[in-house]
């Protein structure tokens, strides 16, 4: 039960008491100011109600990544990840949660044929689920798309690297920037998609040195992801860190072994079962 009182007569678009109001997209922007982020930049993804309700309270940020393909419907990768389901996923995180942004991943096909192309797919996301702002993969050659949205009033996050859409060019999830022009191309790719006007970028999987220069050469956030602590944030998924699968990235840190929790409460539940155990008379209804 909340303890806090709100006029809510004051706001038609609030009806509801809430605990607080949602960070912005600006307040996002702004936290990179001359260069540096005092408060770095918290980033989680998240796909359902539920745990966006547990991930709220901590983060600036919460990531719909088309990650859910692999992390919640056992996808190979991200490539065969539709507009509906990031519609779908993006309406429940946005219920479930009250302080943090929410970025929608614009899935594979849904904004790269053209500009118009994406403001339909990105305008759509931010109408069926009420995100704050969508995240597209890709550098310079998407600078002219992300102008094209951010002037009709659609907020987007920019990404530089390793970008997973592009899995069947790279041939894999290698680290990138290992070579002289490729680590030019991904700061030339940051630089453009800033001037183009993404508040955001996150930056995957390449080699600490580019982050960094990254960071320097850009006035917007830097989120990193398999990059340098010397982002303006980080960002992980969240099943990585919380210890869901068994294998994960090595930059992936797990701060617990979900799945072994899970695992060894569905043995007893099932041990219970079999053994009649369970339900027993706290579970169950008798006769008055």
């Amino acid at each position: 039960m909340s303890t806090f009182q709100i006029d809510t007569s004051a706001s038609r678009a609030h009806p509801m008491p809430e605990p607080m109001r949602r960070l912005t997209v600006p307040a996002i922007r702004d936290r990179k100011r001359d260069g540096v982020t005092e408060h770095p930049i918290v980033v989680l993804t998240a796909y359902t109600a539920r745990q966006a309700q547990l991930l709220d309270q901590h983060c600036d940020i919460l990531l719909v990544g088309d990650s859910l393909g692999q992390v919640i419907y056992g996808l190979p990768s991200t490539i065969p990840v539709t507009l509906e389901m990031m519609a779908l996923h993006g309406a429940a995180v946005v219920r479930g949660s009250y302080h943090s942004v929410v970025v929608i991943d614009m899935p594979f096909g849904s904004y790269e044929a053209s500009p118009e192309a994406a403001f339909e797919s990105a305008a759509r996301l931010l109408k069926e689920t009420g995100a704050a702002a969508v995240k597209l993969e890709g550098g310079e050659a998407m600078a002219e798309t992300v102008d094209f949205l951010v002037r009709r009033g659609i907020p987007v996050m920019g990404h530089v690297g390793l970008t997973p859409q592009a899995v069947n060019v790279l041939g894999g999830y290698g680290a990138r920037g290992r070579s002289d022009a490729e680590a030019e191309k991904i700061v030339g790719d940051a630089k453009a998609l800033e001037k183009a006007g993404a508040f955001c970028l996150v930056v995957e999987g390449v080699v600490e040195p580019i982050a960094v220069a990254v960071t320097e050469a850009v006035a917007c956030p830097t989120v990193g992801i398999g990059a340098s602590v010397r982002c303006d944030g980080q960002v992980l998924v969240t099943e990585d860190m919380l210890g869901m699968f068994e294998r994960v990235p090595r930059f992936v840190k797990r701060y617990g072994e979900m799945a072994e929790m899970i695992s060894a409460a569905a043995e007893s539940y099932a041990s219970e079962v079999r053994g009649r155990t369970f339900p027993g008379p706290e579970q169950t209804y008798q006769a008055k």
